[in-house]
Order: C-alpha cells, then sequence, then structure tokens
C-alpha cells in the first residue's frame, strides 16, 4: 500500500473511533435548535426506549450528553446490559432530489452490529425499505429530515 493508501485508512479510522452516534433506544420525537450537526443532524428532544414497557422523558442533560451522542453502556443507568447494540450512524450516501439513499451502521463496541442501505422518497417523506422496529425507523426519518433541513428542502413544519 502506497502513501495515498495509508492516508485513506488512518482518515477512515480515525474518523470511525471519533465520530458520535444516537443511543439505539433513544426514540427522537422533536428537533431542538442547535449549531452543531450531531448524530441525527440536529439535537433532539425524546423517549428513551431502553426499557421496553417504561419510556422515560429523560431531562436536557442527559438527552444532550446520552441519548443523542450514544455508547452510553456503563454512563446510563437504563440502559440495558447484554449483547445488543451500543450506537446507531447515519450517512447520506446519495442525494437524487426526489429521493435519499441512508446507509446505517447499528455498533457494539465499535463494530457493525447491523448495518444496510435505506431509500428515502422525499416528497412521500417515508422509507421504500423501513429498516426492522419502531425507534430504528424514527432514527432514519429523523436523520432524514434533519438533513432535509439543513439542504432547505424540509417543508412539513
Amino acid at each position: 500500500m502506497g502513501p495515498r493508501g495509508a492516508a485513506a485508512v488512518v482518515r477512515h479510522i480515525l474518523c470511525y473511533y471519533t465520530s458520535k452516534m444516537s443511543c439505539p433506544y433513544f426514540y427522537p420525537v422533536e428537533a431542538r435548535a442547535s449549531a452543531a450537526i450531531l448524530p441525527l443532524g440536529e439535537r433532539w428532544a425524546g423517549v428513551c426506549r431502553a426499557v421496553p414497557d417504561l419510556p422515560w422523558q429523560p431531562d436536557e442533560a442527559v438527552l444532550a450528553r446520552l441519548c443523542n451522542l450514544g455508547y452510553a453502556r456503563g454512563a446510563c443507568a437504563r440502559f440495558p446490559s447484554g449483547e445488543g447494540p451500543d450506537a446507531v450512524r447515519f450517512t447520506v450516501s446519495r442525494d437524487e432530489g426526489a429521493s435519499l439513499q441512508i446507509y446505517f451502521v447499528v455498533e457494539r463496541d465499535h463494530h457493525p452490529f447491523a448495518h444496510g442501505p435505506l431509500h428515502y422518497s422525499v416528497a412521500g417523506g417515508a422509507f421504500a425499505n423501513p429498516p426492522a422496529g419502531d425507534t430504528m425507523i424514527r432514527q432514519a426519518q429523523a436523520y432524514a429530515e434533519s438533513y432535509l433541513r439543513r439542504t432547505g428542502r424540509w417543508d412539513r413544519g
């Protein structure tokens, strides 16, 4: 591998291990004003679904530090033990105007736990192939909404 190849690998590793992601148990409900671009595109208020039968409304400090940023295992008392995921990451892989191709990665210990492409219809405001689970669908939707707001194309309020 030449010097350019090595630089690309280093950049990829740095990006991968320093990027932040949302908690896989966080159900985003309302976008909040934020100067930073966060894992779901902007800061979100929402509900913790780590304990399925006991949804919980986190306060602003918990939202900012754990829910919006992921990897809360060991830091959040509600985070489940076991072999489940730690974080979720999204990226727009292609913007075709009328549709977005979004790629998601669910992680455990900084390694892929699940991943795949999603196809979002801008006009329809929905995924042609939604991911599994209500929380994951809502996170992907929140990410798409945030992206469309940032690019000046969100017109649903």
